[in-house]
């Protein structure tokens, strides 16, 4: 993490996705906390690159700054 404020997160995992986090997390030699924010940063970083995404984010921006200008007047 690039900054020292943190959140704390539940996230909801099937049986099998929870073993086979802890495995990788236990062979990497980290805790699985690192292994999430890996797979996390990872996921983002994708998404940067992904041009529909960038396009639904900038429909959904746009619908965002259109509602809060009309809950501004």
């Amino acid at each position: 993490m690039e900054t020292n404020d943190s959140k704390a997160m539940t996230v909801r995992l099937s049986g099998q996705q929870a073993e086979e986090l802890e495995a990788v997390a236990q062979v990497e030699g980290v805790p699985i906390s690192e292994v999430v924010r890996t797979a996390i940063a990872d996921h983002i970083a994708a998404r940067r690159q992904d041009t529909a995404f960038k396009a639904r984010l900038r429909a959904s921006l746009e619908r965002n700054k259109e509602i809060l200008e009309r809950l501004a007047r």
